[in-house]
């Protein structure tokens, strides 16, 4: 690596903004509190303080890097634009009738959530595509322009475009956005034909609507960070990492925001993924905790399980279908309101509760001494030993005892009529059952077995955490990468440029049009190549091609991955072999007597990166270095027990040390409990085997 490779990801957190700046000398990173007002100042403090740690100047930097969770948070707190959208006539309360499904059977009083646009902020169009493209009803341009007067004179900042089949043909679409840029040149329009070109209404109407609703914020704050870090003398270019895992422009984000919906978790997934590879473990689940969330993702293969349905801000419980589902391409996790700064409350039946609210950054925790007074996960973890007051974010942040004990006596041990030492308990126990029980949904709902996979646990929490959940799960091996508490950020810098293309194309496979299904390729592999090409400048490529099917009658599709080339008559056999495959292996079967059908399309173009290099297992009886003893809380064992300190540092290649013990660095502490051992490794992972396994 030379001056111009310097590179540097960015991930902001609910509570931190992680920075990783990849330089000659090694990797320096560093974690500071997250800037409510005005991120993007969190984002320069915590460049500028790596940047003095690398001895290099701002100036050096070639590339930034940057995830966020802006989109997520405008979506779920309603801070987004003043939106209108336009649709077919007769379809304007798709949004509001949703699927009609009860997320919650036995709520007598379920109350489902709003939609993003309030209905008299909808307006209709008499027009009418049919699924194939064909004109039913055409659209009057008179009748164009009237509703773009009507919106210009609402004074709405933002509109998206959702007609019936616009996937199959956009000149109504494309006919809308021209009346509206005549009158409103300068206004934010989103298309769904553009944003997400496939069929159902519904995740397309919401995909529209969500891109357009937080397009001027998005376009907005990333115009400023580009401005600050141009200030700042950083005249890089910047990339932004998208949900499904790839890098893409500024420009291609602000036009698109929709795709940042989880580009924080999509870069701790890559992450994972690499050291996946490297150590040559096939079936992985990524544990992601930070301050605020926690994330479980599975990785088989070497790469995150990828899906082209999101649902976000759920509403009730964090239970599955009571959120909004879009259409774009993402990791696939699961992700609860389960972090360091969740916050413990006790429910009218009196038991313990954690989350998903959460203390963030500010105020923060108790113990963080800037005002918050209502008891978390970090506190917890303070009071009960795994956390050192002094040594918390590398000194950085000074941790009150005092403080946390307090603020759990008030809210949570008064009120059961125990000790602070129990209430603390009970709040960990609670958090980590309830990630445990995520991550066993997860795993169930993909038809795994969690106990045949090694943990990759990463994030400020989840080193603190990862034991006790192993302990749970019935999980014997779990690895802490370096750098393990800013995981997400170094993620980005591992991440590929890619670019996913969808289409609506429906066909049952007894009529398999294959000129048809071409065309649409090749429009799709133009519009992710040109993107991919323009970023890596000559790199080398892959393709990957999903075709997304189901048996007649079934309401919804599977993906199943397909040999990307020209078809022609006579693949049908081969792609219901591909099918069924796909199909048995998340259903144990197929079903004899239905005809399978095909209804949207993916390819991805994405930039070839170089393997990382094979890690041997490394296992000895070398112990490391201990700096003291300390007492901690084994919640395994119900009872305190003396661990040995050990800095991460000391834990060399083939260096072990036996739990109970807490080695430290400075983003993050992982606790080894008395069930497993601690070995170092050549890359620089602490591998955690049960001691029991050999």
């Amino acid at each position: 690596m030379n001056m111009s490779d310097i590179r540097v990801g960015v991930d902001i957190g609910g509570t931190f903004t992680d920075v990783a700046l990849d330089h000659a000398g090694g990797m320096a990173t560093c974690k500071v509190l997250t800037d409510y007002a005005e991120p993007e100042r969190a984002i320069l403090k915590g460049i500028e303080t790596a940047a003095q740690k690398a001895n290099i100047a701002l100036s050096d930097i070639s590339q930034v890097i940057h995830g966020t969770t802006l989109v997520t948070n405008a979506l779920i707190e309603r801070r987004g634009a003043k939106t209108a959208f336009i649709t077919t006539e007769g379809f304007r309360d798709v949004v509001e009738m949703r699927s009609e499904n009860r997320f919650e059977q036995y709520d007598l009083n379920l109350e489902l959530p709003k939609p993003l646009v309030p209905r008299k902020n909808r307006f209709t169009l008499n027009e009418r595509m049919g699924p194939q493209g064909e004109v039913l009803l055409a659209l009057d341009p008179a009748e164009a322009k009237a509703v773009a007067e009507r919106i210009v004179a609402g004074g709405y900042e933002a509109v998206a475009v959702g007609l019936m089949h616009s996937y199959a043909n956009n000149s109504h679409e494309a006919m809308m956005a021209e009346a509206l840029r005549e009158l409103a040149p300068d206004l934010s329009i989103s298309l769904s034909s553009v944003i997400s070109p496939q069929m159902r209404e519904l995740p397309r109407f919401n995909t529209v609507i969500a891109n357009a609703y937080v397009q001027p914020q998005v376009s907005a704050y990333l115009n400023r960070l580009v401005a600050k870090l141009r200030a700042s003398n950083i005249d890089a270019p910047v990339f932004m990492l998208h949900s499904g895992g790839g890098l893409i422009s500024v420009e291609t984000a602000s036009e698109q925001p929709v795709r940042l919906l989880e580009s924080g978790p999509a870069g701790g997934a890559i992450f994972a993924a690499e050291f996946a590879r490297a150590h040559g473990i096939d079936k992985v689940m990524s544990f992601d905790m930070g301050g605020t969330t926690a994330k479980i993702c599975l990785i088989e293969d070497g790469s995150p399980k990828t899906a082209n349905t999101f649902e976000v801000a759920r509403t009730y419980r964090f239970k599955k279908g009571s959120g909004m589902t879009v259409s774009t391409p993402v990791v696939e996790m699961v992700e609860i309101g389960a972090g360091g700064g969740s916050i413990a409350s006790i429910d009218t039946m009196g038991r313990i509760q954690v989350g998903p609210r959460s203390a963030a950054s500010e105020p923060g925790p108790a113990c963080y001494q800037r005002g918050g007074v209502e008891p978390t996960v970090t506190d917890s973890n303070l009071v009960l030993g795994r956390l050192d007051p002094d040594n918390f974010a590398g000194g950085a942040i000074p941790l009150s005892l005092e403080n946390a004990q307090n603020a759990l006596a008030d809210r949570v041990a008064c009120i059961q009529g125990i000790a602070v030492a129990e209430a603390a308990f009970g709040v960990t126990e609670m958090v980590d059952e309830n990630m445990a029980n995520a991550a066993r949904v997860h795993t169930v709902e993909n038809g795994r077995d969690i106990e045949h996979f090694t943990m990759i646990a990463f994030g400020g929490g989840a080193p603190l955490h990862a034991c006790r959940l192993c302990e749970k799960l019935g999980i014997r091996a779990l690895l802490i990468p370096p750098g393990a508490g800013v995981g997400s950020a170094i993620g980005f810098l591992r991440a590929p440029f890619s670019y996913e293309a969808t289409r609506g194309l429906f066909q049952t496979l007894s009529e398999f049009d294959a000129d048809a299904v071409n065309a649409a390729l090749s429009a799709m592999e133009t519009e992710a190549r040109d993107f991919v090409e323009a970023g890596i400048q000559g790199g080398r490529t892959t393709t990957k091609l999903t075709a997304f099917m189901r048996y007649s009658g079934q309401g919804w599709e599977i993906p199943v991955p397909l040999p990307h080339k020209q078809f022609a008559t006579g693949d049908e056999p081969s792609i219901l072999a591909a099918f069924e495959d796909a199909y048995r292996t998340l259903f144990g079967r197929t079903i004899d007597g239905l005809a399978p059908e095909i209804t949207n399309w993916s390819l991805i173009v994405k930039s070839i990166l170089p393997e990382p290099d094979a890690v041997h297992r490394q296992d000895s009886s070398v112990e490391a270095d201990i700096t003291r003893t300390r007492i901690i809380f084994d919640a395994a064992l119900r009872k305190d027990v003396e661990a040995k300190e050990v800095k991460r540092s000391s834990m060399t290649t083939g260096h072990v040390v036996e739990g109970p013990a807490v080695i430290i660095e400075a983003e993050t502490s992982t606790i080894v409990t008395a069930a497993y051992r601690a070995v170092g490794q050549s890359d620089g992972c602490l591998l955690l085997i049960r001691k029991d396994v050999r």
